[in-house]
């Protein structure tokens, strides 16, 4: 005899009763079945003694075989060692129960017979338990047909002991799949929270990268305003322009606090369209620097994803921030091109205002990485970033897969 299913190759699979409820309502069950079956047996007069010689064995392995199912039951850390125990009393119980259904009053033994022969059905593999089951049939069979036994004697309990075993798989097929539901929903409830603890992060992630590239490009651009304001103070003496440099800084300073609620507004609503966005950097950084910038749109304009949209305005951004600070005052051409499968912004001005010197090609200026962070950004919706000297001129280009 062997068993189908174990664990760690030495524990036994168990009909499902680690839940005391369970435990309860099958001890119960077996102990009231061999009582009653007990009390219907044994107070019938006229049985020969023979008969009752075969009625107190198999009462004797019904009691052990249901001792040890309860102390298995009751007491898991037992079973590997009483599991080979077990099985041979649940064999004898079946077969010795079954024949002695043969006595004139032995009827009500088969039910301790079909209670092992099931229990045997649900732990052990079918051809076991079938096996069983069949010597159990042919004995009880032989011993009908030695001792003229009627039909229902000879065909009747045999046909018990093996339909038995068919009840046992299939109350082994609902447990297991039970088991299986129990454990896919638990598995289910996990992945619902990992996915959440991930959709959690990933938003603050988002926020994160949202409020950075706005303060950086706000601080960057007043940085550089400020600086221009003091070298106006310095080395020219010209207090009217450092006024009016300033002013524009406090500007810049009300337009970030501007840009940095329209991005935290953008963390929920949609983005307005890119081009736009373009438009309205393009112009902000020509006033503010003094910088010409051209903006030219090929192809047909689209809608973009908000993420998609976001990236490439970001880094229009920052390019533009770069482009103050390493060439002041150079004309900037803005490009952004609709075509098929992709859309490329380029952000482009002349290296003669030394560009490129300090050797970093994603320096912002605000000292950070910004440009690094928009590839960063970029990336995560497949897209990429570029920027470094092409020729005679400094190029940032962006491009997403859309």
């Amino acid at each position: 005899m062997h068993s189908e299913e174990t664990v760690s190759g030495t524990t036994p699979w168990w009909p499902g009763r680690d839940v005391p409820a369970q435990r309860a309502i099958a001890f119960g069950v077996r102990a009231g079945a061999f009582a009653v079956v007990g009390a219907a047996v044994m107070d019938a007069s006229g049985v020969i003694w023979r008969d009752r010689v075969w009625e107190g064995a198999a009462f004797a392995v019904a009691a052990l075989t249901i001792l040890l199912w309860t102390t298995c039951d009751w007491w898991p850390a037992a079973r590997p060692r009483l599991w080979p125990v077990l099985l041979w009393s649940a064999g004898a119980m079946a077969v010795l129960c079954g024949l002695t259904s043969l006595a004139a009053n032995g009827g009500p033994m088969s039910l301790l017979a079909s209670i092992a022969m099931s229990w045997l059905g649900a732990v052990l593999s079918l051809r076991a338990a079938s096996a069983i089951a069949a010597v159990g049939a042919v004995a009880i069979a032989t011993v009908g047909l030695a001792y003229g036994v009627g039909p229902w004697g000879v065909v009747g309990y045999p046909l018990i002991l093996m339909l038995s075993v068919f009840s046992g798989r299939l109350l082994r097929v609902y447990r297991v799949q039970a088991e299986q539901s129990a454990t896919l929903l638990a598995n289910a409830e996990q992945l619902r929270q990992e996915h959440a603890r991930a959709a959690a992060l990933e938003e603050r992630n988002r926020i994160a990268r949202e409020i950075h590239d706005v303060l950086a490009h706000s601080l960057g651009a007043l940085s550089v305003q400020v600086q221009a304001a003091r070298a106006v103070l310095t080395d020219q003496a010209n207090v009217e322009r450092a006024v009016e440099l300033l002013n524009q800084a406090q500007r810049m300073t009300t337009d970030g606090l501007t840009e940095t609620r329209r991005a935290l507004r953008a963390l929920h609503d949609n983005t307005p369209p890119l081009t736009e966005g373009l438009a309205e950097l393009s112009a902000a950084h020509q006033q503010r620097h003094r910088a010409p910038v051209s903006l030219a749109v090929t192809g047909t304009p689209r809608p973009l994803s908000p993420d998609a949209g976001l990236a490439l305005s970001r880094a229009a951004q920052e390019a533009l921030v770069n482009t103050a600070k390493h060439a002041p005052q150079q004309p900037v051409d803005v490009r952004l091109d609709f075509e098929d499968g992709r859309t490329a912004l380029t952000v482009s001005n002349s290296l003669a205002g030394g560009m490129g010197a300090s050797g970093s090609t994603l320096e912002t200026a605000n000292g950070g990485y910004g440009l690094g962070g928009m590839r960063e950004r970029l990336r995560l919706i497949n897209g990429s970033l570029h920027a470094g000297p092409v020729g005679d001129r400094w190029v940032v280009s962006a491009e997403v897969p859309q």
